[in-house]
């Protein structure tokens, strides 16, 4: 690995090492220098792969905005090396660097949108019905706006 994975920018992981588990409080994002995760929920006793992320991506970052457990487990496929970025830091470089916002909130608009068309897909298909949504799971403004 290269030096960018030093002790004091980043952390290393090992194949199958966890690198947050679901259920647990969370109070950073990572970014991956090196490697690639995968990102996977546990429902029902089984386990489930969301996603693979590759350098450059990033994880856990609702954290920053929410005061919630995790909601998936991060495991390192192979060697990863991940920077660490807390609350502090993360204001801070949104402060700094508004290019640096705009990438973080075009990536989870990418997410939003992935996670729209599973759910069509899963509408369309009768295996789900999306007015089974409690109106929390949509936030309180998206109910008021439907009654």
């Amino acid at each position: 690995m290269s030096s960018v994975c030093s002790e004091v920018l980043g952390r290393r992981y090992h194949d199958g090492d966890v690198i947050i588990r679901q259920g647990e409080p969370g109070d950073c994002m990572f970014v991956i220098q090196e490697g690639r995760v995968e990102v996977l929920q546990r429902r029902g006793g089984k386990e489930y792969c969301l996603a693979v992320l590759d350098p450059g991506d990033f994880f856990g970052e609702m954290a920053l905005f929410e005061q919630e457990v995790r909601c998936a487990t991060v495991r390192a496929l192979g060697d990863v090396c991940v920077l660490t970025i807390d609350k502090r830091i993360f204001m801070q470089r949104m402060h700094e660097d508004a290019s640096f916002a705009f990438k973080i909130l075009k990536r989870m608009a990418h997410r939003l949108r992935e996670m729209e068309k599973v759910l069509t897909h899963l509408a369309d298909a009768d295996r789900f019905e999306l007015a089974s949504f409690e109106p929390t799971s949509w936030g309180a403004d998206a109910a008021n706006k439907r009654t």
